[in-house]
């Protein structure tokens, strides 16, 4: 059986420091290998417009030329900046202490490569935002989107800045892929020894406690013993005040709510969530 990767997907961004650090950090709790990857864009694929119009077929043909050849010195370009993106990550990941990662550049749609290469892949890490970040304040990376979407491995998804993770919350209510999320947590090396929080938000009900219970047992069998609440409120605003104030390094949830209507889009709470949430985010679907 093929070992499984950390792959970081990487870009010229302010996360991908952040993605490099963290991926870095997971391998020395896991001692899995990292694998980094930067994906050129169909967009940044050499284009070759037909700019010559109607002129004389001399002309013509040597203004295609020159088309031609811009095309393949923008392609040239595109690929050594990808390189160097990748010689860079490899550099901040090597210093952070793992001896075991490869590189790779890609070409074509993200989330087309991440279908292909996820098969081997514990988990895939990237950053909020990517390369537009600061032109988009207010919004989520739309290659995130779509990863959380379609990917069937956990999603990491890195704040901008790294921090090494001392404490996690995990966000329960009771659906599917919160299920998942207790139990890769109760499996995974990467939690071993850390204190962890498990909380619903909503009403105190027969129900909400039991599912609490479940799941804290899921926990122990694992060998983590969580500290359990159940707290009134909204999931997006009261999981957000508790990450603030009480300094949690990292929150676990499911992509999706307990809801029988799923749309194309993640869940709204889990939206929200990772647009306001200044520590990582691990996705479970």
């Amino acid at each position: 059986m093929t070992e499984q990767k950390i792959i970081a997907l990487v870009d010229g961004s302010i996360y991908s420091e952040s993605v490099c650090h963290h991926a870095a950090w997971i391998a020395g709790r896991t001692a899995a290998p990292v694998e980094l990857i930067h994906v050129l864009g169909r967009r940044e694929a050499p284009e070759k417009p037909d700019l010559s119009g109607a002129i004389r077929l001399g002309a013509r043909s040597e203004l295609l030329e020159q088309l031609a050849e811009i095309d393949a010195q923008r392609a040239r370009l595109t690929g050594q900046r990808g390189r160097a993106i990748l010689e860079d990550a490899r550099a901040i990941v090597d210093r952070d202490g793992v001896t075991a990662i490869t590189t790779r550049l890609r070409q074509g749609d993200i989330v087309e490569t991440i279908g292909e290469i996820e098969g081997d892949a514990r988990v895939i890490v990237i950053g909020k935002r990517g390369e537009a970040a600061d032109f988009a304040r207010g919004h989520l990376g739309s290659n995130l989107e779509r990863i959380v979407r379609a990917a069937h491995r956990p999603v990491f998804v890195a704040a901008r800045s790294f921090q090494p993770i001392d404490s996690v919350l995990i966000a329960f209510d009771g659906g599917a892929s919160a299920q998942k999320a207790v139990d890769h947590v109760a499996r995974s090396r990467f939690f071993a020894g850390l204190p962890v929080t498990l909380v619903t938000v909503g009403p105190e009900t027969p129900e909400a406690r039991k599912g609490l219970s479940d799941a804290a047992a899921v926990l122990a069998a694992g060998g983590i013993e969580a500290d359990t609440r159940i707290l009134p409120g909204q999931p997006d605003e009261e999981l957000g005040r508790l990450v603030e104030a009480e300094g949690f390094g990292m929150l676990v949830m499911g992509a999706y709510g307990h809801s029988r209507i799923r749309s194309l889009m993640i869940g709204s709470t889990t939206t929200e969530m990772m647009r306001s949430c200044k520590v990582p985010v691990l996705l479970l679907r």
